[in-house]
């Protein structure tokens, strides 16, 4: 599969990450659990790729493995053209100042025992910029870009709501003006009324910054909100991924349209059909043999059909999706 990347920023081509699973007497890897399984994209300056998927189906992975906090099985991860899936730590110290992360809990991602001046700080240490002084400068310049007072600076992070835990993380995601931050779920340990405040800020942030976002995430409204492009992965793989109206309009794939149908409507009477899924998801240890979703899939195929692999292509541009008699409907159209 190939995708136009000649203007992106990161580039993405068949990356796998499989963790052994060791068994026995003498624990030996005899099976690999499929966390994330022949995976490609790329993502442009500037851009928001909102990724969705249920929980498990390798979401989280994806982003760390693109920061390099996991290593790859294979495939390449070019950021600006450099290939740096095969980089050691010391070496992938100069692309950290290019990419960063916004974990999902920030009560666990922030160090209790280091004031928020000290946890803002760090980032410059270990990249040797500037003096104390201009250090704590940069800090304070830094909360007031986050909304947050800069009397923080001597305060610990139990002394902050979620919501103002989450702007210190991201506030130390922005530090050192990086190009792309993968956000991992950041607002989905939050209040409705709060993540609209952190999504706002973050859409501030990218305008002023041209910040490239991974927005991770498992409800597809919130992504909606605050995405240029958006894929669906299931079980370690990318089933759907469109510009966000187009995906929202015209979904293609049986999973994505699951999902859709079970966004809330906030009208009171307004009975919604949702689409019910059967079975539950596979083990990613021992995947099902062809399409993974075929036996979940409201479209109903035989078992021989089931066990034939699907084709990741794009059936309209800028549209790719998972073709198989079990994902797409008026399947001869697409094939």
């Amino acid at each position: 599969m190939s995708q136009d990347s000649s203007d992106s920023l990161l580039e993405v081509e068949n990356l796998q990450v499989h963790f052994p699973v060791k068994e026995g007497v003498f624990s030996r890897a005899k099976r690999f659990c499929k966390a994330v399984d022949d995976v490609s994209f790329s993502i442009k300056p500037g851009e928001t790729l909102g990724l969705v998927g249920e929980s498990g189906c390798g979401k989280s992975t994806l982003g760390k493995a693109i920061c390099r906090l996991l290593k790859p099985t294979s495939g390449k991860i070019r950021f600006e053209g450099d290939n740096i899936e095969a980089l050691k730590k010391s070496e992938l110290r100069p692309f950290r100042r290019d990419m960063q992360i916004i974990f999902q809990d920030p009560a666990e991602s922030l160090n209790g025992r280091h004031t928020v001046g000290e946890i803002l700080e760090e980032p410059f240490v270990i990249q040797k910029i500037g003096n104390s002084q201009q250090r704590k400068d940069k800090i304070k310049s830094l909360l007031d870009k986050v909304g947050l007072p800069r009397s923080s600076i001597e305060k610990y992070p139990f002394e902050f709501s979620g919501g103002q835990r989450q702007r210190i993380g991201i506030a130390r995601a922005i530090s050192l003006e990086p190009k792309l931050i993968v956000c991992d779920e950041p607002v989905s340990a939050l209040d409705v009324s709060v993540q609209s405040q952190i999504l706002n800020l973050m859409m501030d942030l990218q305008k002023e910054m041209n910040i490239s976002y991974l927005f991770i995430a498992h409800d597809l409204s919130v992504v909606r909100v605050i995405s240029d492009r958006i894929a669906v992965m299931y079980l370690g793989k990318f089933v759907e991924l469109a510009e966000g109206d187009e995906l929202f309009q015209n979904p293609l794939h049986e999973y994505t349209k699951a999902l859709i149908s079970a966004i809330p409507v906030p009208r009171p009477g307004f009975k919604k059909e949702r689409i019910i899924l059967r079975g539950d998801v596979p083990s990613p240890i021992d995947p099902p043999p062809g399409c993974y979703f075929a036996r979940r899939s409201p479209i109903e195929v035989s078992e021989d059909v089931a066990s034939q692999p699907g084709e990741y292509k794009e059936v309209n541009s800028g549209h790719w999706v998972e073709v198989h008699p079990a994902t797409v409907r008026d399947y001869d159209r697409y094939s």
